[in-house]
C-alpha cells in the first residue's frame, strides 16, 4: 500500500460501532475517489446481538440476525481477518487472514478502534474450560445444541438417575444478556418436553445467579422486582446477592455455599476490553481508551475510539457513557462525521447523547422496559421490545425474515434440530472390490 496516494480510513471491528461508522462513511467520504475506507473484522457478517438469545431458544433462524458485510457496504473495502497488532507511531495495523494466518500491513491516515469487549472469567476455577458464553453466533448455536443433546440423552431410561443433572441450567449474571438468556432457555426447554415422553417438568431446574439485590439493575428496582416475580412464577430459581465461585463441568459452586449439580453454566457476568488495547501507549482507565468530546484518542491525531473500547464523558452528567449498543452505533456515526470534517478541513462536532430507553424480553410474551423515563411491563413492554429492535435490524430482507419467524412462532412449536458440523460417513474401498460387489448384485438380480 506504499504506492497508494489516497487518504486511508481504517475501521477495526464489525460490531455496532464499527459497522455504523462504516455505513456513515459509505454515504460520505467513501464516494470520494481520493479516500479509501477499509473495515476489518474477523467474521464476514454483522451480528445483531440483541436477538442472540432468540437463536439459542429456537425462536429465530440463526441466519436471520446476521447481515453479510459485503451486502451492507458497497464502497467500503472489507478485510475478513484478525487484527494482530496496532503501531500508532508508524500509523499502521498488522492484520492476518486465512487458516495459515497470512499477514498484511495496513497503513492509515485515520484509525477507528471499535474492537469490542471479550468475556472475562475473573480466574474463577473451571469456568474458562467448562462454561458457555453468549456473545457470538457460535455461542448461541453451542448453547442450543447443548440443550437439545441433553434432552435427547435424558430421555433414555438408562439416564433416570441423571436427568436433573443433565437438565439443570445455570445462568450467571442478572443483566440484560443473562435474564433474556435464562428466560429464553426456560421457555424452550419447557415447550420441548412434550416431544420427550420420559421427561417431565420435575426433571428441569433453571437457575439464575446474580450478584446484586435485584436483577436488571439498569432498569431500576421496580422493574427488576417485576421481572423476578414473573420468572419465579415460571418456575425459575433466582439467587440474588450471590456469585458463582467455581464450575467443575459437573457442579456449580456458589458464594453462599450452595452447590448445584449441573453440566451447563452460561456465563454472562463479566467482560473486559479487547486485549489489544493494553498494548497501546494511550491514556486508559479500566483498560479502555480515554477519548475527548470528539471521540479522539488524546495525543494521537487521527486515532478515534468508541463502544466498549472507549471511555467518553457525558457532559450532562460528568460520568462516562455506558457501553451499550445504542451508544456505540451513534458514536460510530459521529466518528464518521468527524473524520469527514477532518478530511475536508471543517469543524468537528462533539458527541452528545442521552439514553432513549432500555428493554428486556423475559419470555412468554412478557417484557420490561423504560422508554424516556416511563416504565412499561408485561405484554406492552414485550411488544415494544420486538417493534423497536425489528426497526433497528439492518436491511429490509432481514426485517422481513425475522417478522416471518415471529409470526410462524405463534402457530408452530420450536424446532429441536441440532446444527452439527459433522461430515457424512464415508468409506474407501479398492476399485476392484467395488466392481466385484456390483457384479455379484447383478447376478442376484
Amino acid at each position: 500500500m506504499s504506492g497508494n496516494t489516497r487518504k486511508q480510513v481504517l475501521v477495526l471491528g464489525g460490531g455496532f460501532g464499527g459497522v455504523y461508522a462504516a455505513l456513515e462513511l459509505e454515504k460520505t467520504v467513501a464516494r470520494n475517489p481520493d479516500v479509501e475506507v477499509t473495515l476489518v473484522n474477523r467474521e464476514n457478517f454483522f451480528l445483531f446481538t440483541p436477538m442472540l438469545h432468540e437463536v439459542a431458544a429456537s425462536d429465530l433462524d440463526l441466519s436471520h440476525i446476521v447481515n453479510p458485510i459485503r451486502k451492507l457496504l458497497r464502497r467500503v473495502r472489507f478485510f475478513d481477518g484478525d487484527v494482530e497488532s496496532i503501531d500508532l507511531a508508524k500509523r499502521r495495523v498488522t492484520v492476518s487472514h486465512g487458516l495459515e494466518h497470512h499477514h498484511h500491513q495496513l497503513c492509515y491516515d485515520h484509525l477507528v478502534i471499535s474492537l469490542g469487549a471479550i468475556t472475562n472469567f475473573y480466574n474463577l476455577p473451571g469456568l474458562e474450560a467448562n462454561a458457555l458464553t453468549m456473545k457470538s453466533l457460535g455461542d448461541a448455536i453451542e448453547l442450543r445444541n447443548r440443550l437439545i443433546e441433553y434432552l435427547e440423552q435424558a430421555d433414555f431410561e438408562c439416564s433416570i438417575g441423571q436427568r436433573q443433572h443433565l437438565l439443570t441450567v445455570v445462568v450467571a449474571g442478572g443483566g440484560f444478556a443473562g435474564v433474556e438468556t435464562v428466560a429464553g432457555v426456560n421457555d424452550f426447554l419447557r415447550e420441548a418436553l412434550q416431544f420427550y415422553p420420559h421427561l417431565t417438568e420435575d426433571d428441569l431446574r433453571i437457575v439464575l445467579v446474580h450478584s446484586g439485590p435485584v436483577i436488571l439493575p439498569e432498569l431500576g428496582e421496580k422493574l427488576g422486582a417485576y421481572a423476578q416475580k414473573k420468572l419465579k412464577e415460571r418456575k425459575l430459581e433466582i439467587h440474588v446477592n450471590t456469585r458463582v465461585q467455581a464450575f467443575s463441568g459437573h457442579a456449580v459452586e456458589l458464594s453462599d455455599g450452595t452447590t448445584i449439580p449441573s453440566k451447563t453454566l452460561v456465563w454472562t457476568a463479566g467482560t473486559s476490553p479487547n486485549a489489544l488495547l493494553a498494548t497501546l501507549p494511550c491514556n486508559k482507565e479500566r483498560g479502555r481508551l480515554l477519548v475527548n468530546e470528539f471521540l479522539e484518542v488524546a495525543d494521537w491525531p487521527g486515532v478515534w475510539a468508541l463502544g466498549d473500547c472507549a471511555l467518553a464523558t457525558d457532559p450532562k452528567t460528568g460520568r462516562f457513557y455506558p457501553p451499550t449498543a445504542q451508544h456505540a452505533l451513534r458514536e460510530g456515526q459521529r466518528v464518521a462525521q468527524n473524520i469527514q470534517a477532518a478530511l475536508r478541513g471543517r469543524e468537528k462536532k462533539p458527541f452528545v447523547f442521552s439514553t432513549v430507553g432500555q428493554l428486556a424480553a423475559i419470555g412468554k410474551r412478557t417484557g420490561v422496559a423504560n422508554i424516556l423515563g416511563i416504565n412499561f411491563s408485561g405484554f406492552v413492554a414485550w411488544w415494544l421490545w420486538r417493534t423497536i429492535y425489528l426497526s433497528k435490524l439492518p436491511r429490509f430482507e432481514k426485517k422481513l425474515r425475522v417478522a416471518l419467524d415471529w409470526t410462524l412462532d405463534l402457530i408452530f412449536s420450536k424446532d429441536l434440530v441440532q446444527f452439527m458440523t459433522l461430515r457424512a460417513p464415508t468409506v474407501s474401498h479398492a476399485e476392484d472390490e467395488v466392481r466385484a460387489a456390483q457384479d455379484s448384485e447383478q447376478l442376484v438380480l
